[in-house]
């Protein structure tokens, strides 16, 4: 802070015995030691402060700027979901038209509904661009699911 050397502290000590004198030097040195440690501990607590109020200030800038990125990932998501609803809605309400269940000329038949609605789900899923997985959905459960689901674990015990 300031360059003050040996020399410089000499003459201070020298000027100061001759104005005050050896009985009052003591006495006023102990003084100037004192403000000068009361100035620098006031000193110290405002930077102690400011730097506190600035490292609040950064965290508020970084949990608005989270909230912001939350807010805006719950509402794609919600975007997302209402998407995939309308969809399986469609779905659901489109019936297999011309044939009523019947195989095709192909032979091959129509998937049932509850098939349709998990394709339905799987592709909203995958199509919607905010990181929300097809877990996140909820799919109808249907018999078979639970059927194939008890006989998956009776195969991983065996």
């Amino acid at each position: 802070m300031f360059d003050i050397g040996f020399l410089e502290l000499l003459i201070i000590g020298v000027v100061g015995l001759l104005v005050l004198g050896p009985e009052r030097l003591p006495k006023a040195a102990r003084t100037a030691g004192l403000w000068i440690g009361r100035i620098k501990r006031s000193v110290a607590g405002m930077q102690r402060e400011i730097s506190a109020q600035l490292e609040a200030e950064e965290l508020r800038q970084k949990l608005k700027e989270q909230e912001r990125k939350l807010d805006d990932s719950v509402n794609q998501a919600k975007r997302s979901a209402e998407q995939a609803k309308r969809s399986v809605e469609s779905i659901a309400d489109t019936p297999n038209k011309g044939n009523g269940g019947q195989a095709d000329s192909t032979g091959a038949k129509p998937a049932p509904a509850s098939q349709r609605l998990d394709d339905a789900v799987d592709s909203a899923a995958s199509a919607s661009s905010s990181g929300a997985s097809a877990s996140t959905l909820s799919r109808p459960s249907t018999p078979s699911d639970d059927t194939a689901s008890s006989e998956h674990k009776d195969s991983a015990t065996r």
